[in-house]
């Protein structure tokens, strides 16, 4: 899908959002809303027009993209970057918090970067934490807003990843990349020590000379990856000129506070493009009652401080699958699983948000990003 056209579908729904205000609305509402959402986002994906520009973008920047990132909803660089939808893999956990020696976190990067290769492709990984100029308490809850915490903790993580995939970075290429949340900055790491790209220093005039400054930051990634990686700088400086221009129209503030009202375990949730609906957990970690221990402590207090409804939040479970019979029926089975295990934590850690919970089970048909419920 081309920029300006997926610039006119967030601003439509961005426009919904503004004038329905979602957050406010009662509980069943905002389900009846969410899975429509859903229903319209596979619709758009499915659509010839924008199967064939996605397949034109991949031909024109073939290095697949990654990104390990928070749970938060505030961070989705899909549209942080004008990137067309189904381009950026995300893997969200609580805090952008990973360990690569986790076994189902550590086959299925494998197993994509596999499958990558096999298509002559390589892999730029996006290594992101997240933090807000504004104000420190905005910053990543998994870190207790230390943002120096969560940069070493990302430099941990590309030791891991050039463990596994090879120290050169020839072909799986792992970017610390910092997200500003109050203008949804990119921060570029670079190859030397304390070398940084800030794309909310970048204005229009400096674009051309992008390129050269990506070659000086990055030396060692290769030409075709830092090539592919242009596109997502180029759109993460238009989007932060939009994010300016709302917030000259006083209506940014809503969207960097917390007001999620779902948590969302799984994966599968690319529909959810629209800042603070849901905290997203990635089912990676094998102490997976943590991160929903902290999204509904979130949760409860977004309640608490009046900043959504306290008439009920939504606990949704969703996995993927490639292909019908095994592959689908496993996923209903790991789905069901997610749902009884989260809500099972929630209702012994927060009894009172318990009443007020309501659990969807979901899988998703990940060719035509078909959210199907189960319940």
């Amino acid at each position: 899908m081309g920029s300006r056209r997926r610039r006119i579908i967030l601003n439509q729904l961005s426009a919904e959002l503004f004038f329905m205000d979602i957050h406010r609305k009662p509980i069943h509402e905002r389900i009846d809303w969410l899975f429509d959402l859903a229903d319209r986002h596979g619709a758009n994906f499915r659509s010839p027009e924008v199967w064939l520009a996605r397949e034109r973008y991949m031909a024109e920047h073939p290095t697949a993209i990654a990104a390990l990132k928070c749970m938060d909803g505030r961070i989705n660089i899909a549209v942080a970057t004008n990137t067309p939808v189904g381009i950026v893999m995300p893997f969200r956990n609580l805090g952008g918090i990973f360990d690569l020696g986790w076994p189902h976190l550590g086959e299925l990067l494998a197993h994509h970067v596999q499958r990558v290769v096999s298509q002559g492709r390589r892999m730029l990984l996006l290594i992101t934490y997240h933090f807000s100029r504004g104000d420190p308490r905005r910053g990543c809850a998994g870190f207790n807003c230390d943002t120096a915490a969560a940069i070493a903790h990302t430099y941990e993580i590309r030791r891991q990843v050039a463990h596994i995939f090879g120290a050169g970075h020839g072909t799986v290429y792992p970017l610390v990349c910092g997200f500003e949340t109050d203008e949804d900055a990119l921060v570029i790491h670079g190859t030397a020590a304390g070398a940084t790209l800030d794309m909310a220093g970048v204005d229009g005039a400096a674009l051309p000379a992008l390129g050269r400054t990506l070659d000086d930051l990055l030396p060692d990634m290769p030409a075709q990856m830092r090539a592919d990686l242009l596109p997502l700088l180029h759109g993460n400086v238009e989007h932060i000129g939009e994010v300016r221009e709302q917030a000259r129209q006083a209506k940014r503030e809503l969207d960097i506070e917390h007001r999620e009202w779902m948590i969302c375990l799984g994966r599968g949730f690319d529909f959810l493009h629209t800042p603070n609906l849901a905290l997203i957990i990635g089912p990676y970690s094998p102490n997976l009652d943590v991160p929903v221990h902290t999204a509904a402590s979130i949760i409860k207090s977004n309640m608490a401080a009046g900043r959504i409804p306290d008439d009920g939040f939504l606990l949704l479970a969703s996995v993927p699958y490639e292909e019908q019979g095994v592959d689908r029926a496993r996923a209903e089975l790991k789905s069901r699983f997610l749902s009884g295990f989260a809500a099972e934590v929630i209702r012994k850690d927060f009894p009172d948000l318990a009443r007020t919970m309501t659990v969807r089970t979901s899988v998703l048909d990940w060719r035509s990003r078909r959210l199907e419920t189960l319940d």
